[in-house]
């Protein structure tokens, strides 16, 4: 195998990639000689979600890549993790002691892609339209903090919280705080389709078919004014069916780049390849997967079966036989490279153990086999999710205390049914909002959380969130959330199963791919180039 690696500093929430060249040919054309970027990501509007690209509603890894592009939102994530740097902004700070007031000025001169000009009006109304909404992906629950928006002036934006919140800042650099032209949005409503209106490094033209955004072309906007350095004139993101047909075009070179997903094969294939001119790139990842519960069905309304679930589920077999590699197993939602993760569901499980479940069972009186159905999407988090869902029922039947059954659907259903409390278990990923342990649990377990689990505990909710917020020093705040932990492992209204790496493949004649995922991965398509092939 001919290995050449490539050592970037080691940032919080990013350790160095490695990048393993591999086989292939062409040049990745696009229109006007755009970079080509494949992925399997699927962007569709429908009848329960007709605004997929409204930034007061999109809340998933594929959407908001596509907001992070085109809109721009007062604070940034700065490429490797750390604190939140001004993007739209030229400063933000608290300016109390309490972190409850938090003020901005805009940059001068800023303007939309239109050239209107951005003025902080246009900041509280997309901030407020978010929180007048509501709409019930749950986006809008990472600004609910916010009591009142103050303007003075047309650039001083005055945030005043109803609590305090150290990691308020982090939210400000979501795409739900992305600011919009108030001439194209209307603040009472989504809007549907697939134009985007803002100020970001690139505008957006979207090829659409049968509803279904199938190629969005990102031309580089000349009146861009923000921090990021824009290194290309324009990408395509190019959607596919499948990892496959995504796999086969970078082998042709019909693109330049492949991101997620990609398959265990895939990456296997690849690491292993001889030939030099494609890259693949291995980054550690924050991504999670868990199970989620509806809390109020009668089938795991017990914590006890949601217990028992937890004590028979084997992640060490589930990682190694599906994801190889390319995950391992997760015993927190918490990932293992955040500040303040904790192994709750280890210490309190330890090791698969049938005869352990059994005892909690017939302690609490539950008639076994218990009758499950275990539901999972099966075209967003990649192909291996319908593997990881067959092996994860067996393991439950084999136990011979459940009876499970599996079914999979498209995410433009799955997604709306998950949050109306359809499923009694259902399988979701989690890409963070930003690297910070408060991000992995309050959209779980807080008020208006965005999976719409009815389960509430009142420690958690009213004592220990609040309390980790008020801490600027989140290793000071690890004390907390390590408790929320403990109680989640207790409860079980979520079970976390494992934690994936990310992985980009490029042609050796594009440069920048290494810095294209971030730590949340988020892409960074501004950051991608032509360079000669190595």
């Amino acid at each position: 195998m001919n290995r050449k690696t490539l050592v970037l500093p080691a940032m919080i929430g990013l350790l160095a990639p490695v990048l393993t060249a591999c086989g292939g040919s062409g040049n990745g054309g696009g229109s006007d000689d755009a970079i080509v970027v494949g992925t399997t990501d699927r962007f569709a509007a429908s009848k329960d979600a007709p605004a997929p690209l409204d930034p007061a509603y999109a809340y998933d890894v594929s959407t908001w890549n596509v907001l992070r592009q085109t809109l721009q939102t007062l604070m940034t994530l700065p490429d490797g993790g750390g604190d939140p740097q001004p993007e739209a902004a030229q400063r933000c700070g608290f300016s109390d002691s309490g972190n409850e007031r938090y003020a901005c000025t805009l940059r001068e001169g800023l303007k939309f892609a239109n050239g209107e000009p951005i003025t902080a009006d246009d900041v509280k109304f997309s901030i407020e339209r978010a929180l007048r909404i509501q709409a019930d992906s749950g986006v809008f629950a990472l600004l609910s903090n916010i009591d009142t928006i103050e303007t003075k002036g047309d650039r001083e934006v005055i945030f005043h919280l109803k609590t305090s919140d150290a990691t308020f800042p982090f939210k400000l650099s979501t795409p739900v705080a992305g600011i919009v032209n108030p001439d194209a949005y209307d603040k009472n409503k989504l809007r549907d389709g697939f134009a985007v209106d803002g100020s970001g490094p690139y505008t957006l033209k979207a090829e659409v078919k049968n509803d279904e955004l199938v190629n969005a072309v990102f031309t580089k906007n000349p009146g861009y004014q923000g921090q990021l350095k824009v290194k290309n004139e324009k990408v395509e993101l190019r959607s596919f069916a499948g990892a496959d047909a995504m796999g086969t075009a970078l082998d042709k070179g019909d693109i330049s780049v492949m991101t997620r997903t990609m398959t265990p094969a895939q990456i296997r294939k690849l690491q292993n390849a001889k030939s030099t001119s494609i890259d693949l790139i291995e980054q550690p990842g924050l991504e999670i997967h868990y199970l989620g519960f509806n809390t109020n069905d009668p089938s795991v309304k017990s914590k006890v079966v949601r217990q028992a679930m937890a004590q028979v589920i084997n992640r060490g077999e589930l990682v190694s036989d599906v994801y190889g590699t390319g995950a391992e197993p997760l015993y927190s939602m918490v990932p293992t490279t955040v500040t303040g993760h904790a192994n709750s569901f280890f210490n309190k499980y330890g090791e698969p153990d049938t005869a352990k479940a059994k005892a909690l069972l017939s302690e609490a009186n539950v008639t076994t086999p218990v009758k499950l159905t275990l539901h999972y999407t099966d075209d967003h988090y990649g192909p291996a999710t319908k593997e990881e869902f067959e092996l994860l029922k067996k393991q439950l039947n084999d136990s011979g205390l459940f009876e499970v059954d599996i079914k999979g659907e498209k995410w433009a259903t799955y997604q709306p049914n998950e949050r109306k409390g359809k499923y009694e278990v259902y399988g979701m990923g989690w890409f963070p909002d930003f690297p910070d342990a408060d991000n992995y649990l309050a959209p779980f377990l807080d008020k208006n959380n965005t999976i719409g689990s009815p389960y509430a505990n009142p420690e958690i909710r009213n004592t220990l969130i609040p309390e980790s917020r008020r801490q600027a020093d989140r290793l000071t705040a690890s004390r907390s959330i390590e408790e929320i932990q403990t109680l989640v492992a207790e409860d079980v209204p979520v079970l976390p199963l494992w934690q994936g790496k990310q992985y980009i493949a490029a042609r050796d004649d594009v440069t920048g791919a290494e810095r294209t995922l971030n730590s949340t991965a988020s892409l960074q398509l501004w950051e991608l180039g032509r360079g000669a092939g190595s």
